[in-house]
């Protein structure tokens, strides 16, 4: 029989007693008075000698007196239950002697009754009063030492942001963090129009004023309105310590928030994504593959979310989550199979574009497949569910797929911008990763409007991190604020940009989250899998997952390396040429032409001793710059001769054909100088710069 069965046939029963429960004010005046009536009509009928009632009334008495007086009851309280002890062995004697059926005996016993039961509930209320009383004295002690600590904290910061901030302020409210890493306070603006922007301006100089330790700051927010400010002082830095990613693995969902990191007062982080898109930055270093996993992993958890991952760097982001799984490395205890920690990985152009394309169709099909449920839930948001899983697509340096000039990856560029416009609404969103906060990252409308999740991963690195363009509005922000790998800032709709730091997850952790989490991703929805087709279905196909084994080889003739090493087939494998690679070849060989260069040093069979052909040494040209664009600017500066060229110029030259900005071509030609491929010449606006070869000319 079932739960639900048992408790209906329970309350059709009628009430059920609990006779494990204490007596109360009513059920303990009744027990008495039955008690008493009982022993009377007994003792009564069998001769019993009354005194014997008596003894066992005032025996009762003192034994409640005495486990009274331990549990430290008052004195109406003690009164009380002795005085009902004795009334009720008295009555209980009298009766015994003149007889306990006689109208006399019944009515006093139910007087005495209603007498034990109200003194019962009166000395209850009384106990009940002085403990409520006895629990207020010793909060009203607590807040009175709080609120001398608190007192001093407020007069203290008032103080300091007077002189700091020349801003007379009123403090409303202290609060300790319970994680005792620092306090909050709640503050009033002087009337005139000052803004809380203003103190958060100062930040550093409050932080130094207050004598942090280093990595703890003093942050201003908005407040409950335009006239309140609140401050967040953080006194012991967090984020120095690496912590690991919480092991427990329990159920998530993307309407509750995913947590990414914790804040300086050591309070998870949450990102809310079920409407917004997320951008990841962090230069080498930074910790943000690390990130990534615990992304991965927050949506490994959640019972509604399905994660397809594109990293064209072999795959190496999602790898982790899916081999194990694959070759069958994992074994839960109850022999089933485990499925892969993500849905569905791309590691290849033509899997991206596959991948991307299924997420297109999703999401138009899902548009025409739940009108009706649309309908009848009232809304324009898909609900999404368990049923019907929202779709992440995690795209590792996505950002730089945006930006990239190569004509192939912009049809990469094209579809994520296209499941970025179209898909919100169907449950399809995206978190893309950068190498740095650039311009030509944050360059993107479309990212800025939708990617309103922002992390940037500063690690200290100050190249490329312009926390302005990723945080706009946000004062006070400074990239030596967070030092440590894994730390940098935060922001999201809910929450402004402030400093936080990620988990450290383990590869380790990473296998138990694949195999505690298996049975709880959701499938796709029949709709959805109607539209994704066989490019879907077929995504562990042997032949689709083969450049994953790929990669994972053994060499019988080496012993010293190791059994599991990468084979990046993915990156060395060559691919067509594209026009601006034919265009640089072009450009080479016109060169080549005309000033007769020398043969490339690594392809040349002659022997080390033997004389080579004098002339120009283009190999530089030949695969060692980084893109098509670098080539062509390092053509451009050889073909520039002795007098040499500038930044603008080569930028000039480039723009119509690679879209290079002078920003770039000054990196460029700061690189070449330092490594001696080109000199520089001059200062500031007349400086130039000389191909190696032209500048030892005389």
């Amino acid at each position: 029989m079932s739960s639900t069965a048992t408790a209906k046939q329970q309350n059709s029963s009628g009430p059920v007693l609990d006779w494990a429960a204490g007596h109360g004010p009513v059920t303990g005046a009744l027990s008495a008075t039955t008690g008493a009536f009982a022993i009377a009509t007994t003792g009564a009928a069998t001769a019993m000698p009354p005194g014997w009632a008596l003894a066992v009334g005032a025996a009762g008495a003192l034994g409640h007196t005495v486990v009274g007086l331990r549990v430290r009851n008052a004195g109406r309280t003690l009164a009380t239950r002795a005085a009902s002890w004795l009334v009720g062995a008295g009555w209980t004697t009298w009766a015994m002697t003149h007889g306990p059926l006689t109208w006399a005996a019944l009515g006093s016993l139910a007087t005495i009754g209603v007498g034990i039961g109200a003194a019962a509930r009166s000395a209850a209320l009384f106990e009940e009063a002085r403990e409520e009383e006895a629990i207020a004295v010793e909060q009203r002690q607590i807040a009175a030492e709080l609120s001398a600590e608190r007192r001093a904290i407020a007069a203290e910061w008032v103080e300091r942001i007077q002189r700091v901030c020349a801003i007379t302020v009123r403090v409303l409210g202290v609060e300790m963090w319970e994680t005792g890493a620092g306090f909050s306070i709640d503050a009033e603006l002087p009337p005139g129009g000052a803004t809380w922007n203003k103190i958060a301006a100062e930040s550093p100089r409050l932080s130094a004023d207050a004598r942090l330790p280093h990595g703890c700051t003093a942050t201003a927010s908005p407040g409950v309105d335009q006239g309140r400010v609140i401050i967040d002082v953080t006194t012991v830095n967090v984020l120095e310590e690496e912590r690991t990613y919480p092991a427990d693995y329990g159920p998530l969902s993307v309407h509750s928030g995913i947590p990414w990191g914790y804040r300086t007062n050591a309070e998870q982080i949450l990102a809310y994504l079920r409407e917004q898109c997320a951008l990841v930055v962090g230069p080498t270093g930074s910790g943000k593959t690390n990130m990534v996993h615990a992304i991965l992993a927050g949506f490994a958890r959640a019972e509604d979310i399905l994660t397809w991952v594109i990293d064209l760097n072999a795959g190496s982001a999602g790898l982790p989550w899916v081999l194990p799984a694959l070759n069958g490395q994992i074994v839960r205890e109850d022999g089933k199979p485990v499925r892969p920690g993500i849905d569905w990985l791309a590691g290849t152009y033509d899997e991206a574009l596959t991948m991307l394309d299924t997420a297109v169709r999703v999401a138009k099909q899902r548009k025409m497949g739940y009108q009706d449920l649309l309908s009848k839930a009232n809304t324009d948001l898909l609900p999404i569910s368990p049923r019907i899983p929202q779709i992440m697509l995690v795209i590792d340096e996505g950002a730089e797929i945006l930006a990239s000039p190569d004509r192939q990856i912009r049809k990469l560029a094209e579809k994520i911008l296209e499941v970025i416009r179209i898909a919100r609404a169907m449950g399809v969103r995206t978190v893309l990763t950068a190498l740095g906060a650039t311009g030509s990252v944050l360059g993107n409308l479309m990212i800025r409007r939708e990617g309103k999740v922002r992390v940037a991963l500063t690690g200290g690195e100050t190249e490329g991190m312009d926390l302005s363009k990723m945080f706009p509005g946000s004062r006070g922000l400074r990239v030596d604020q967070a030092p440590y790998k894994g730390a940098g800032f935060m922001g999201t709709p809910e929450s402004p940009a402030a400093l936080f730091k990620t988990w450290r997850i383990l590869p380790n952790q990473i296998r138990d989250i694949t195999a505690a989490t298996s049975d709880r991703h959701p499938t796709l929805d029949d709709v959805s899998a109607k539209a994704a087709g066989p490019a879907y279905a077929r995504r562990w196909d042997a032949e689709r997952t083969a450049w994953m084994r790929d990669q994972v080889v053994t060499d019988d003739t080496n012993d010293a390396m190791p059994e599991a090493t990468l084979r990046l087939s993915a990156l060395s494998s060559p691919r067509p040429e594209s026009p601006e690679d034919a265009l640089a070849r072009q450009f080479r060989e016109e060169i080549d032409a005309q000033f007769g260069t020398a043969p490339d040093p690594r392809t040349t069979d002659e022997d080390p001793g033997s004389e080579r052909p004098t002339g120009l040494n283009l190999s530089a040209l030949r695969g060692e710059q980084d893109s098509p664009a670098q080539q062509a600017a390092l053509a451009a500066l050889l073909a520039a001769g002795a007098e040499g060229t500038g930044a603008s110029a080569i930028a000039r030259a480039l723009a119509d054909e690679y879209g290079t900005t002078r920003q770039t071509v000054v990196g460029w030609l700061k690189t070449w100088a330092k490594d001696g491929t080109a000199v520089r010449v001059g200062e500031g606006t007349k400086a130039r710069y000389i191909h190696r070869t032209h500048a030892t000319d005389d």
